[in-house]
């Protein structure tokens, strides 16, 4: 993939302050750890309208069974991608597709399981607001390392619940990703309540927890220094199904 511009959108919405959202990112990442960013200045950073917006959650109609997840009662849909970004130049590059693997000592289901997902569509892996919002983690990374290229990777999830069972969005439980930074942009809910987001300290003490409900909410923390996890998602209305979805993007010394 040829390179892609992933800077700040030159007209972003006028209601937000790109630079002082990606400021106070930075220092909470650099003093606690963990950061939520609220929806305005999460747009206003990546530049999306209503219309632009809405072109990115339509791809989370468009995922594929996570067949891991289901064996263990899970219903899951997902995609993968990996990119590789440099820091001085801001180079972005959608790497070849592969397995993922998680390091020893991260996630304790699937710890160096080579697992298959299917690949980002086209239009997904070169849709604007993805690539704005690489670039934007991309130098709120910066606040915690500083390595010469960034491994991410990312991962849209829809958790689907029904009345005979809750969504589970970790199953393996509180964890960490091994990784520098972990995001969690929420893209949408329907008809769920639960999905609360704790992150912690390694000795297990919470420090921050919160439900994301409105769209755009983006939810930061060093993945060095915390642990993190979801609780079940269930549905408000059980004769329907409910899904939470949000887009998962790590960054690693790449």
């Amino acid at each position: 993939m040829a390179a892609v511009d992933t800077g700040t959108a030159s007209t972003p919405p006028a209601d937000g302050d790109p630079a002082g959202a990606e400021s106070a990112a930075r220092a909470a990442l650099a003093g606690t750890g963990v950061h939520l960013m609220p929806p305005r200045g999460a747009l206003a950073c990546l530049g999306a309208d209503a219309a632009s917006w809405a072109g990115f959650a339509a791809h989370w109609a468009d995922l594929t069974q996570d067949a891991y997840a289901a064996r263990r009662g899970t219903r899951r849909l997902r995609r993968y991608g990996h990119f590789s970004l440099a820091t001085g130049t801001g180079e972005l590059r959608l790497l070849p597709h592969t397995g993922f693997v998680q390091p020893d000592g991260t996630n304790p289901l699937y710890t160096s399981v080579d697992r298959r997902f299917d690949p980002l569509t086209d239009g997904f892996a070169a849709d604007p607001v993805l690539l704005r919002l690489i670039g934007l983690l991309g130098r709120v990374a910066g606040a915690l390392d500083s390595p010469e290229r960034w491994s991410v990777k990312v991962h849209p999830f829809r958790v689907v619940a029904t009345a005979d069972g809750g969504g589970e969005p970790t199953p393996e439980g509180r964890h960490r990703d091994g990784v520098t930074l972990v995001s969690s942009l929420l893209v949408g809910r329907e008809n769920a309540t639960g999905g609360e987001s704790t992150v912690y300290t390694p000795e297990g003490g919470e420090i921050l927890s919160v439900t994301l409900r409105e769209p755009a909410s983006l939810l930061l923390s060093d993945d060095r220094r915390t642990l993190h996890g979801v609780s079940p998602v269930r549905p408000v209305d059980p004769a329907r199904p409910a899904h939470r979805d949000v887009l998962v993007t790590t960054f690693a010394p790449g």
